[in-house]
C-alpha cells in the first residue's frame, strides 16, 4: 500500500466506511450468520462512540482518502493505579492493509491518549489462535501472564 497512514478520531461521517470494518472484525471472531451480533448493538456501539459521558473510543486508520483500520478503547477505574486504566476493546486492519504499519499506528495512538488522559497502563486481549496479531503484540507489549475466564450472566 502506498501512502501515509494517518490516525484520526472517529467522525460521525464515518459510518459507511466504519461499518465494514467493524463487520470484519466480528467476522473474524466468528461472529457471523446465526452467531452475528444483532444491528442494535452495532447501533447502540455507534451512539455511545459519540457520547461524551460515555468512557468509549474510537480511532480510525486512513490511507490515501479510505479508512484501512479501527481501533476501540476504554478508560475505566482499576484498583491497584490511582490514575485510570485503558482497555483496548478491538482492533481491526483491512486484510490488504495489514503488514503495513497500521495496527501499529493505531496501537501507538492508543497509548498516547492514554497518557494525556492520565492512565499508566494500556492492555488488551486477542485470540490464542491469532498468531499473525501476536507477532505485532509481542514487539510493542509485554505479556502479562494472566488468563482470562468469564462467565456469562
Amino acid at each position: 500500500m502506498a501512502g501515509e497512514i494517518l490516525v484520526r478520531a472517529l467522525a460521525r461521517g464515518d459510518h459507511e466506511a466504519w461499518r465494514p470494518l467493524w463487520d470484519g472484525y466480528n467476522a473474524f471472531y466468528g461472529r457471523i450468520g446465526e452467531t452475528a451480533l444483532p444491528d442494535g448493538i452495532t447501533a447502540t456501539l455507534w451512539d455511545r462512540l459519540f457520547d461524551p459521558a460515555e468512557p468509549v473510543h474510537a480511532l480510525v486508520a486512513e490511507r490515501d482518502g479510505r479508512l484501512v483500520g479501527l481501533v476501540h478503547y476504554l478508560f475505566h477505574r482499576a484498583t491497584t493505579l490511582e490514575g485510570p486504566t485503558c482497555y483496548l476493546n478491538d482492533l481491526f486492519t483491512s486484510a490488504e492493509a495489514r503488514g503495513a504499519g497500521v495496527g501499529r499506528a493505531l496501537i501507538e495512538a492508543v497509548g498516547e491518549r492514554a497518557r494525556t488522559a492520565g492512565a499508566a497502563r494500556v492492555y488488551w486481549h486477542t485470540h490464542e489462535t491469532n498468531r499473525t496479531a501476536m507477532r505485532l503484540y509481542d514487539q510493542v507489549a509485554e505479556k502479562s501472564g494472566f488468563i482470562v475466564y468469564r462467565m456469562d450472566v
